[in-house]
């Protein structure tokens, strides 16, 4: 798993997208950006949103199944809600899993205005930002 990860570092310092199609944000950003109503999606496991909660009006659509593959039902959901030149901030627990996915969906499907919350939901819940709790009843998010 480690070295799988290296190698992602690798190769996205290699082909990182060009012209700002990926920014990455901080926590002052993310509340200007959700103040302004741009999309949030959180990408999380339902378990972590009823860990930690989610920020408000944010849409829940788990990318990655607990081994790191790419959930099946993702893009479409994603596709539904986003367009190709959508500005939309996606987020996670840590930013890991978000940079990756932001690469991926810029450079291999062309969105253009993707933002990563750098360090994810953790440090926006420690300096106090805003979430709701959430539970999932059947595999349906309840926020």
């Amino acid at each position: 798993a480690l070295l799988l990860l290296v190698a992602g570092i690798g190769l996205w310092l290699i082909t990182r997208p060009a012209d700002g199609a990926v920014r990455e944000i901080d926590n002052r950003e993310l509340a200007r950006l959700i103040d302004d109503g741009v999309m949030v999606v959180d990408i999380r496991e339902p378990w972590e949103w009823e860990q930690t909660g989610v920020i408000e009006g944010s849409h829940l659509i788990t990318a990655f199944d607990p081994q790191g593959r790419l959930e099946p039902e993702f893009l479409p959901s994603f596709a539904s809600l986003v367009g190709p030149e959508d500005e939309v901030v996606l987020i996670c627990r840590t930013g890991n899993r978000t940079s990756f996915l932001a690469l991926a969906l810029s450079e291999q499907l062309g969105y253009e205005r993707i933002r990563n919350v750098t360090h994810g939901i953790l440090p926006w819940i420690q300096s106090g930002g805003p979430v709701v709790a959430c539970r999932v009843d059947g595999g349906v998010p309840v926020c």
